[in-house]
């Protein structure tokens, strides 16, 4: 008889940093520790309950809350993942889902991408879902499928046509390129943003695996105790540094109600 292969655990954290570097018309970077939550859809529960520090749906020093996430109305994900995949004619025949995202610090959060990682059944990454938030409480989902001929190992590559107002400064026709790797001990997300006048933005997100403990969440909370509050702050900080080098002002327009696929 085959041996039974070990069932991965149902949560990890990563240690890491987001990275931005404008390019044009003039350049422009900063850079910030942060930490991040690789979760099963699935098994959120069972993620969350060996870990007093990290708490579901109550108060901890870090937590997590499908409000944040998907339709935001604290229903499962695992429906509306489900649901997201069908309208562009994927089924994952029950396989799994992660979701990479930034943990509620203090009982705070803004997420400015967050992504699903879709396997079928039998454990290809079938599909991406990046869902894509803005400081005017609107959101977007960008549902890429995956390259099924993509080497084993190699990092997937997809882009799109940017739907959501993210920043008043970069125009409404812009193309998003990434190249994400499957988070395994490192995690690798890159992402170019390219407008008309030609490659405008790079942004990554990047860092080592943890194992989701009590001891290392809280290593993370004494190293970036009020993360999410810097995540925030820095982007309207960082905007006004672009205000003041002189970028183009955009107005916001009428959020997209469809969400977006290849």
């Amino acid at each position: 008889m085959a041996p039974t292969r070990a069932m991965p655990p149902a949560g990890a954290l990563y240690d890491g940093r987001v990275m931005h570097r404008r390019l044009i018309p003039f350049g422009h970077r900063f850079s910030y520790r942060v930490v991040s939550l690789l979760l099963d859809i699935d098994r959120i529960a069972e993620a969350t309950a060996a870990c007093r520090l990290l708490g579901h749906r109550r108060f901890a020093p870090f937590g997590f809350d499908e409000r944040d996430h998907g339709p935001r109305d604290g229903s499962p994900l695992r429906p509306w993942v489900d649901h997201q995949l069908a309208a562009h004619g994927i089924d994952l025949a029950g396989g799994e889902v992660r979701l990479l995202c930034f943990p509620r610090v203090l009982g705070y959060v803004f997420n400015p991408l967050s992504i699903f990682f879709c396997r079928h059944a039998d454990g290809r990454l079938a599909a991406l879902i990046h869902q894509v938030h803005n400081t005017f409480d609107q959101q977007h989902c960008y549902v890429l499928p995956v390259d099924p001929d993509r080497p084993s190992g190699a990092p997937v590559l997809q882009r799109c046509d940017k739907q959501l107002y993210v920043s008043p400064f970069i125009g409404p026709e812009a193309t998003y390129r990434f190249r994400i790797k499957e988070p395994d001990d490192r995690l690798s997300v890159l992402i170019r943003e390219s407008v008309p006048e030609g490659e405008l933005l790079l942004a990554t997100l990047t860092g080592e695996r943890r194992p989701l403990t009590d001891r290392q969440l809280a290593r993370a909370f004494f190293a970036h105790p009020l993360m999410s509050f810097k995540v925030i702050a820095a982007i309207h900080w960082e905007a006004l540094q672009l205000w003041r080098k002189g970028a183009t002002f955009h107005r916001r327009p009428r959020p997209p109600t469809v969400e977006s696929g290849n």
